[in-house]
């Protein structure tokens, strides 16, 4: 049974964590590595991280025309942020290998299958959730992963696209960056449909705040993109001064994060809260809205009939 940390002296990191993280192996232990990477060393930043990766796929000009098309952000913005972040959360925190995670995996790709999605737009969003934590971690984490981390995270998103049908995944991660590079340059484009999924999320983001506040949301958001992907959805490219603060305030999170334990110790998905879901939710409901009369849902398991997914243990 895999052993379970609490934080040492109550507000540290345990430095156990990273000592059995460093003793797997990253091709076969992959699913172990990423889970206490998430649920320990970075729950916090691989949160904001992915995040931001699921707002740049916004910059592609086909993965934009698709969400557009479906209106699920304009219309049911929350429950699509809830559904992505829970189902990626289950596969991150209980792998491929266990039920919970196959679950997961098994309804994102039911949900895929109702839309004519090409190979290199599924090849586009998996390159962000391996790219972006690595990058977020560097700039503004309690510390940057390992090589040996980030070889794990590689080979781990890698199952999950092999899982998800995905084809001709590169090799190695530098291989993936130059495939990656190549596709942005044919598809960052401004786009009218970038633009709208781009302003909806916004102002899912907005909802969460209170209304004094929710004018520095998109100003923040431009702060934390590369211009390929502003000039993409027309939105303008913050002041250098606007940029700094914002980049300084998040690295000020990461050094207070090198010395605290903040949040969950671990971090679980099964008890965050989710304001789609406050009563509770089964992993098979997680449907965009236009699907919901028309994908049949799975026959509850044993573990679905005795509790939702967001109950505690």
């Amino acid at each position: 049974m895999n052993r379970v940390y609490s934080r040492k002296w109550g507000v540290r990191h345990n430095p156990a964590v990273r000592q059995e993280i460093d003793s797997l192996d990253a091709e076969n232990d992959a699913q172990r590595i990423v889970h206490l990477l998430a649920a320990y060393e970075f729950a916090w930043e691989f949160n904001r991280a992915l995040e931001v990766a699921l707002f740049y796929t916004y910059g592609s000009e086909p993965v934009s025309k698709l969400l557009d098309r479906t209106a699920e952000f304009e219309k049911h913005g929350q429950k699509r942020y809830d559904d992505t972040a829970l189902l990626i959360g289950y596969f991150i925190e209980f792998g491929w290998d266990g039920e919970v995670g196959r679950r997961a995996i098994e309804r994102m790709n039911q949900t895929h299958a109702h839309y004519r999605i090409h190979n290199d737009e599924f090849l586009f969003v998996l390159w962000t959730f391996i790219a972006f934590p690595i990058r977020w971690t560097e700039r503004y984490g309690r510390r940057p992963m390992t090589r040996h981390e980030q070889q794990a995270w590689f080979n781990f998103w890698r199952g999950i696209g092999e899982r998800m049908g995905i084809q001709d995944i590169p090799r190695s991660k530098p291989e993936y960056d130059a495939w990656t590079q190549r596709y942005e340059a044919r598809t960052f484009v401004y786009s009218e449909a970038s633009a709208r999924v781009s302003d909806a999320t916004v102002r899912i983001i907005e909802g969460w705040l209170p209304g004094i506040l929710r004018f520095g949301v998109k100003p923040i958001v431009c702060c934390l993109m590369p211009q390929q992907f502003l000039d993409a959805v027309g939105y303008p490219h913050p002041r250098p001064w606007l940029r700094h603060s914002v980049e300084g305030t998040l690295r000020l999170v990461g050094g207070v994060r090198r010395i605290f334990a903040i949040g969950r110790y671990p971090g679980e998905t099964a008890k965050r809260k989710q304001r789609t879901y406050p009563s509770g939710y089964a992993i098979e409901e997680m449907a965009p809205v236009n699907l919901s009369t028309r994908v049949p849902r799975r026959g509850a398991t044993a573990a679905g009939r005795s509790r939702p997914e967001n109950s505690s243990r």
